[in-house]
Parts: structure tokens; C-alpha cells; sequence
């Protein structure tokens, strides 16, 4: 009941505030329409002015058994959307959620006709718009090689003079390789062959291009030539739903040839990305070397294929791990390092961890996954719930939201806790007669034996001899697999109970792994030692030399040609790494964290959150957990700069003011000196917002700043207005100022308000004033800023594969290096890196080496040059420079 009372808060306002555009922003209670809202870039692909959630949302109204809302959606669907528009989208995207989901409409649409009571007048118009759709789609495989471009005009297609688009010359593995169940089943249902012929080619394709020694494919290949030009190989973004469509399109399509296939990835992928319980991205011609030091969000949807391919005990070992991540962070980051931090702090709200934790239920009927359901529900309604639907989280840190309600939370998220507690009698159809897409839209199994108009190719075994024990237990029979041992996942699960709180888990090593237990493990960089004749003795086995300086410096040199075996060379190129990683972890350290602004007066009541940037001197709100609360009131003068004449407004409030004109620390004092109990201030730049830039840090005046008592917080202008323009509609306003947003039943702890606030149970009935328009935030990068007059100066973290010169008020030598500084160098490629090792416990990087050229100083004077020249390249072996292109991308990567 809770699960249909949040989707009803969801659906309906995207239904009053949204419809027919494509996309709800929950905070500005409007409709996402492209063109109209600043480009979000490859995000706004998905958009096509196709009313995209309804679309996306048709089948689950009929799985949330709302049969009379389907029947009124799908009118709508016939009436007012319109598939023939002038612009570009992602193949990918619309094929998954808007092919997909007017294909899983139809199919439950002809189900409920069946049944006699709904629907008696559909007449297969779904299936019609889907047939138009497909054929605006298949100008995109007009290439050699049968992979589709990325991007489609959907009124010109692709290289028209009219269609901007049709110059790309690369797409990933999954865009390419997710389209054989709803182009089979466009062409199952209506009889035109050719969709599941061009989906199947472009998976041949594929499945030729991987690599052969070790049976993985990359993240990104050229649709025209199939070289590989992302060479790094996992299990999430970019690959995930093509070994997803590999095996369901087995168990849809009855063909042989995708189950070898997928069996095949599957024994790869245990054997060299599974490290229990993470998932590490691998390159895919050294299997043995780890291609990332995180993992993304997007491989929770693994745990779930496991259960159907038939692996339980991985699917336990790594769901439980994401479930601790959860906990730790109330939502699953968009990306987190190997010791679980955050590495990319969005939450989107994806489903893939709700989608893992159904099947697992299903699959063992162990009731700690209803609980981690339960827990899934109450995060979303404390922390993304907003009084027009439920927002994206822009930092799991700091719960402050982005006005961002993607189409995939209405079609999967409900869908999938509405069938995790849902009983036999709760669903008017039977959900077994149907396979989930990737978007978890429903495609009927009979769709095996109807229409089969493709000749199954079984040209697997041509590239690969296929070992018969790898399918030995595809589809195995539950009752052997699931013993009435109530205690068999418990059992898997209780190890990692507390591996995010403790320490990450550590893999073996390369030398324990091909010598056994004898040698000691690799050398690490945070144990290295400059002194220790031990240690130089290491480092020469690894290819690493050390060169004196004059001017005093060390500079360890790597080439890999030099080490005494291809594994102590790929020990080599972890320790250079991992020096880069500890002080790029340490700089990080430094830097404070950003704060959160909560809007807690009528009508937000704590549901509104504004990513701040923190101060260098005030309060450290981070060791005041309760934070600051009160009213917020506009100083006199605006700017801050002189003694407050209005301090009888200001007493015992939190000041607003404006940026500039004087330092942020005489703002303080003087707002202070009124009586004020914290501060607020507002950029002056109008139109500026988090979301375009880095995040602010307010930085002292130079001098003694431990007077200043009161906590100081930074808005950019775009947020500050959402504050200005609520006091303007409501005058008193409260906002409470803390480290992270609080959840409601803390805030109003011991204070009457309505139950529905705290819960986020029920509808917010008594709240028909709208949000103040402009609601956006941003903090994705750490950088740190002070203003001073009219000069800002900036400290930013470099992009990779950028120089930049930086400096530390708090140097850190590496133990014994003594004065001298260190600096690394290897002979194959260039990024930027600082050495500066400590006694402070870094990132885990067990297993992170990557084969870049790295070089890195380090200096006692504070002062961490970067350095990329790049040395000859005459000795490294030719394999060597194809690695260096691909880590280099990697750098790069975005998710």
C-alpha cells in the first residue's frame, strides 16, 4: 500500500504538472521540455517530445493492478503523442524505455482484452506507434558493420542535410547490443522480420570483436571499422544490458546461440571481474589488471542476472556489499571507491538495486529482502520525496536535490518493490508468463514460438571451443539450489556485514596468486620507504629505478621492459599509481565537504535542500550535528561590508547577504556583532548555480579568524533565490543550516505537525502553495575558492591529463624520505599526480594499477610540481602503447 501511495504521488503530479512533456522537475513542479531547460548534454537524448514517462509508465499502472488509469493513459498514448518530430535522441534510449514501453503496453493491453473486461476496444494501436517508432530507428544501422549510430533524427534519420546527426564514428557495447527483445518482439508481434534481423547482426558483430584470449568485450567501439576504442571491460555503465539481452534473449527467443555466448562472457567475468564482493573493471587484453580504483551504480542490476543465470552465492556476496554502501550513504552513489567512498556523489534514483533485491527474494524467499525493500522506501520517502513528486539526490552527502525525476523511477523503481511484497493474489495476471526488459518493461513468453521468421545462426562454436561444464548450471532446479536451510544466505551474507565501516577488502596478490603463499606481498606505496635498501631492492625487481636530482630531488623512473617478469611489471605500474592515488585522496581530504541548507518552515517543512559551500573559519558544522536553525532575515547594508543598521532584525536570526565588495571573514564579524547566529551568502553573479559551477569555498582574510563563532555558509545565485523568493511569498521562513540535511522526524522532534511530514506516508494534502520557481543545485567537484575585493582566487583539483601547479599549507612527507622530494616518472604515457605519503590511511587501492605514464613530485618546501614530460618510448613494447590509449580514456571517463 505504501509502494502505490508513492507512485501515485509520483504519477500524478507528472500527470497535473508535466504531461505531455517528457520529463517532471519535482522542485519547479514543471515539465522537462528540450530546448526550453539548459542542455543537460547526453542526458537530454532520451528526450524526444513523446511524452516519455507516460510511455515509460504504461505497464506498470497495469502491474500496480490501476487498470482504469492504463486504459485513460493509453488514450492519451493514441491521441496526443506525436513520434514524427524534428529532433535527435539516443537509439539506445528509445528503444529501451519508448519502444520498450509502447511494446510492454501492448502486451498487457491484449492481456486485459483477453480477460473481457478492459480494453475491449484496443485495436493493437500501441503496436502500430511501435511499428512506426521501428522504422524511424533503422536509419541508424546504416553502417558496415551493422552496429547502429548512437543518435537518430526522428524525422530525417541519419545524414540527412536536415538531421544533425550521423558523424559519429563510435558507440558503446551496450547501446549496441541492447535492442534483440524489443526488436524481436516488434518482430514476433507483427511479422516484419527485418528489426530482429538488424538487432541480431549488430549482436554477431559484437560477439566477433571481442577479444579472444579472454572472452571480454570493451565499453566503447567504432560503429564503422569494430576496433575497440575503450578497452577497459566490466559489468556496469556501458556494458551492462548487452550480457543482460545475451541471456534473456535466450530465454525469450529459444536460441542456443546467445546462451553459449552469454556463458562464455559470464565464465570471463567471474574469472577476472568478480573479486567477492566487488565488481572491478578489467583491460581487456590484461585480464589480470584492475582498469578503476571505483565502481558505478549501474552494476547493481548484476545480482538480479546472476539469480537468473543461476550463480546465488556472488549475487548474495555482492548485493549485501551494495546494501552496506546503502546504509552508509541512505542512497547508492553514482560511482564509490574500492573502500566504499563517495567517487561521484549523485543519485539519480535507479532502480537496478530494488531490481537485484526482487529476484533474490524470489529466487531464496529470504525475508531480509523485504526488509532491504523496506529500507528502499523509507530513504526515498525521507530523503527524495518533495511536495511535487520525488527528486534525484545532486550529493548522497548532504541530501541536497536535483530537479530531476527521470522516466525509469515511475517504470522500474514501483515496479519492482510493488512485486517485492506483492502476494499471488495481489496481481490480476500471472508475471511469470512474462521476462523483463532492461527497463523492466513486460514482453510475453510465447513470443518463442510465434512469428519465428529468422533461421537461428549456432555460429558460436565457430570462434570459441565452449567447455560443456560452464552450462551445467544455467537454469538450474530451485529445489536443488535452495535446501530448507533458512540460514544458506544468512551464511553468505554475515562476512560482510561490516566491510564499509571497516576496511576494504583485500584481494590476493598477483605474486601470492602464481607463487602460493612464499613471497611477501607487493609493495605498497604508503609503506615506501626511500631509505630502505629492501624497498630500492623492490622497486628494481618492478622496472623502477631511482635517478638523483641535482637540485636534491629523487625521481623514480619506471620502465616496464626492465622488470624481472611481466607480473612484478604490472606490481610496478600499481605502486606508481598508488603513490598518485594517496596524495590525490590526501589534497582531497583537505578540502571540506559541502553543507546543506534546509528550508523547514510551511510549506517546504524540511523537504527542500540547498547544496552549500562551507566556510575555512566559523563553525564547523560537521562537529555540531544538530547544526543551526532559525529565521532568515536580509541585512543592511546588503553587502555586508559595514556595521549593520537593521541589527533588531538580524538578532538572533541567520543574515542574508550579498557577495562581494569585502572579504567573506569582515561579513562575519560584522553580522556577528548584530546579533546574528549564522550567515548566508548570496553570489552576486546573477544566473550563477551549482549546476554549472564547481562547488565555493569561503576562505578567511588571512589573519586570525578563530573570533568568528557563528556558522557562514555560500549560495550561488540561482539557489539563494529560491530562499529570496520564498520569504518574498511567505515571509517568515526557517532554514536550518547543518553538515547534511536532516531528516524530518528529527527536525521536528517534540513539535505538532502533521503525521504525513514526518512519515511521507500519505499525500501532502494541506501544502497547494507551489514551490518558488529556479530550484537547482550542484556539488560535484571539491574545489576551493576565496574572495578577496573583486579577485577571486581559485584552487581547483586538475582535470586529468592537465599540469597545474598547486599549493599545500600542510606538506606530508613519504616516511624517510627525509627533505628530499620524490618524484615518479614512467616511461609510457603522462598524468598528473602528487606523491606526498603519510601516516594517514589512504583509499584502498589494492588492484588499481593502471599503465599510464605517471610523474609526480613531491617537495619538503610545500610546493607539488606536476610534471608530464614524456621520455622516449623506443624500448616499451609494442602491446604496451595500445594499453596507454585505453587507460588514458579511461581518465576521461564519464559515466
Amino acid at each position: 500500500n505504501q509502494v502505490l501511495e508513492m507512485f501515485d504521488h509520483a504519477y500524478s503530479n507528472y500527470m497535473e504538472h508535466a504531461y505531455p512533456a517528457d520529463e517532471l522537475m519535482p522542485l519547479t513542479c514543471r515539465g522537462r521540455v528540450r530546448g526550453q531547460e539548459p542542455s543537460r548534454g547526453d542526458v537530454d537524448d532520451a528526450l524526444g517530445k513523446f511524452s516519455l514517462t507516460l510511455i515509460d509508465t504504461l505497464d506498470t499502472l497495469v502491474v500496480l493492478n490501476k487498470t482504469k488509469e492504463f486504459e485513460e493513459a493509453v488514450k492519451k498514448v493514441i491521441k496526443d503523442v506525436n513520434l514524427d518530430n524534428d529532433i535527435v535522441v539516443s537509439v539506445f534510449e528509445t528503444n529501451i524505455r519508448v519502444l520498450g514501453g509502447l511494446l510492454g503496453g501492448h502486451s498487457v493491453a491484449i492481456m486485459l482484452k483477453e480477460k473481457g473486461e478492459y480494453m475491449q476496444w484496443y485495436n493493437g494501436e500501441l503496436l502500430h506507434m511501435a511499428k512506426e517508432l521501428g522504422h524511424k530507428l533503422l536509419p541508424a544501422f546504416n553502417t558496415t558493420s551493422g552496429l547502429p549510430y548512437p543518435r537518430v533524427n526522428l524525422k530525417f534519420g541519419v545524414r540527412h542535410p536536415e538531421a544533425r546527426t550521423g558523424t559519429e564514428t563510435d558507440t558503446c557495447t551496450a547501446c549496441a547490443g541492447t535492442l534483440i527483445l524489443e526488436f524481436a518482439a516488434l518482430s514476433r508481434f507483427t511479422g516484419a522480420s527485418i528489426f530482429e534481423e538488424y538487432a541480431r547482426k549488430a549482436l554477431d558483430f559484437i560477439w566477433e570483436k571481442r577479444q579472444r584470449s579472454s572472452n571480454l568485450v570493451g565499453v566503447t567501439i567504432n560503429i564503422h571499422t569494430g576496433d575497440w576504442v575503450r578497452k577497459d571491460s566490466g559489468v556496469g555503465a556501458g556494458i551492462d544490458s548487452y550480457y543482460e539481452y545475451l541471456l534473456k534473449a535466450y530465454v525469450l527467443l529459444g536460441d542456443d546461440s546467445f546462451l553459449e555466448r552469454f556463458n562464455t562472457h559470464y565464465d570471463a567475468i567471474m574469472r577476472y571481474i568478480s573479486q567477492p564482493p566487488l565488481l572491478l573493471d578489467v583491460h581487456i587484453h590484461k585480464p589480470m589488471l584492475n582498469a578503476r580504483t571505483w565502481m558505478d551504480s549501474l552494476l547493481a542490476f548484476f545480482p538480479g542476472l546472476q539469480v537468473l543465470k543461476g550463480d546465488i552465492r556472488p549475487a548474495i556476496e555482492t548485493h549485501e556489499m551494495l546494501y552496506q554502501v546503502i546504509k552508509k550513504h541512505n542512497f547508492l552513489p553514482e560511482a564509490f571507491t574500492t573502500d566504499f567512498r563517495v567517487h561521484w556523489a549523485q543519485h539519480p534514483l535507479r532502480p537496478e538495486f530494488a531490481e537485484s533485491t526482487y529476484f533474490l527474494y524470489k529466487a531464496t524467499g529470504d525475508p531480509y529482502y523485504l526488509e532491504v525493500g523496506k529500507t528502499l522506501i523509507e530513504n526515498l520517502n525521507k530523503y527524495a520525496r518533495v511536495p511535487c513528486g520525488f527528486a534525484a539526490m545532486k550529493d548522497v552527502r548532504t541530501g541536497s536535490h536535483e530537479d530531476r525525476m527521470d522516466s525509469f523511477f515511475l517504470a522500474e523503481m514501483f515496479k519492482y518493490l510493488y512485486l517485492l511484497f506483492a502476494d499471488k493474489e495481489d496481481m490480476i495476471f500471472d508475471i511469470e508468463d512474462y521476462i523483463f526488459t532492461t527497463e523492466a518493461h513486460l514482453l510475453p513468453l510465447w513470443l518463442s514460438t510465434t512469428n519465428q521468421t529468422i533461421s537461428k545462426k549456432t555460429t558460436t562454436t565457430e570462434y570459441t571451443e565452449l567447455d560443456d561444464s560452464n552450462f551445467d548450471w544455467t537454469c538450474p532446479n530451485t529445489q536443488i539450489l535452495f535446501p530448507n536451510d533458512p540460514m544458506f544466505a544468512q551464511s553468505i551474507r554475515e562476512p560482510l556485514k561490516n566491510v564499509v565501516d571497516k576496511s576494504c577488502p583485500r584481494g590476493i596478490s598477483r605474486a601470492e596468486e602464481s607463487l602460493g603463499s612464499g613471497p611477501k606481498p607487493p609493495l605498497r606505496a604508503r609503506d615506501f620507504m626511500a631509505s630502505n635498501p629492501e624497498h630500492l631492492e623492490i622497486l628494481k625487481k618492478m622496472g623502477v629505478s631511482l635517478i638523483h636530482l641535482k637540485d636534491g630531488r629523487v625521481q623514480l623512473v619506471q620502465h616496464a621492459v626492465q622488470a624481472a617478469s611481466s607480473l612484478d611489471a604490472e606490481d610496478g605500474l600499481r605502486f606508481m599509481q598508488e603513490m598518485i592515488e594517496l596524495s590525490s585522496q590526501q589534497q582531497k581530504e583537505q578540502q571540506l565537504p559541502p553543507r546543506a541548507v534546509q528550508i523547514v518552515s510551511h510549506p517546504f517543512f524540511g523537504r527542500v535542500v540547498l547544496t552549500a559551500g562551507p566556510a575555512q573559519f566559523g563553525m564547523d558544522l560537521s562537529k555540531h550535528k544538530a547544526g543551526t536553525r532559525g529565521f532568515v532575515a536580509t541585512i543592511k547594508p546588503y553587502n555586508g561590508c559595514s556595521e549593520i543598521t537593521n541589527p533588531e532584525a538580524v538578532k538572533e536570526k541567520i543574515a542574508l547577504m550579498q557577495r562581494g565588495q569585502c572579504m567573506f571573514a569582515e561579513k562575519a564579524r560584522n553580522i556577528q556583532k548584530a546579533g546574528a547566529i549564522g550567515g548566508i551568502v548570496i553570489d552576486d553573479n546573477e544566473g550563477s548555480s551549482s549546476d554549472t559551477a564547481p562547488l565555493f569555498q569561503m576562505a578567511g582574510d588571512g589573519k586570525n579568524t578563530d573570533d568568528i563563532t557563528i556558522p557562514m555558509l555560500f549560495l550561488f545565485n540561482k539557489e539563494g533565490n529560491i530562499i529570496l523568493d520564498a520569504i518574498r511569498e511567505y515571509e517568515a521562513v526557517e532554514v536550518l543550516l547543518s553538515d547534511k540535511a536532516k531528516d524530518r522526524a528529527t527536525i521536528f522532534k517534540g513539535k505538532t505537525i502533521p503525521n504525513y511530514i514526518i512519515g511521507s506516508n500519505l499525500e501532502m494534502e494541506n501544502m497547494d502553495q507551489k514551490l518558488p520557481e529556479n530550484h537547482s543545485h550542484k556539488q560535484d567537484s571539491e574545489e576551493a575558492a576565496s574572495e578577496s575585493q573583486d579577485v577571486d582566487a581559485v584552487n581547483e583539483e586538475p582535470e586529468e591529463g592537465e599540469n597545474s601547479d598547486v599549493t599545500n599549507p600542510d606538506p606530508l612527507s613519504p616516511a624517510g624520505a627525509d627533505s628530499d622530494s620524490v618524484s615518479i616518472s614512467n616511461q609510457d604515457s603522462s598524468i598528473p599526480g602528487t606523491d606526498e605519503t603519510s601516516a594517514l590511511e589512504p583509499a584502498c587501492t589494492q588492484g588499481d594499477s593502471q599503465p599510464q605514464e605517471q610523474k609526480t613530485e613531491m617537495e619538503s618546501n610545500s610546493r607539488v610540481n606536476w610534471d608530464s614530460k614524456v621520455q622516449p618510448m623506443e624500448s616499451i613494447l609494442a602491446d604496451w602503447n595500445e594499453d596507454i590509449e585505453a587507460f588514458e580514456m579511461m581518465e576521461k571517463d564519464e559515466l
